[in-house]
């Protein structure tokens, strides 16, 4: 699974994907074999950050 490139469509994928499937941001890289700190990097770049007690980007 590719995950998109684009910081916006990044955060609705990977929110919906927290939100719906997987209970961290750890379990979600682990499964779809991506990088941790590349989505943290992509995402902060437009103001989002990972907030661990909700599970998704804010």
């Amino acid at each position: 699974m590719s995950l998109p490139n684009d910081p916006v469509m990044l955060l609705s994928v990977v929110n919906t994907y927290l939100r719906d499937k997987y209970s961290s941001l750890d379990n979600l890289c682990a499964d779809l074999d991506v990088d941790k700190s590349t989505i943290i990097d992509k995402l902060s770049a437009i103001n989002y950050e990972y907030d661990e007690i909700s599970n998704q980007f804010k």
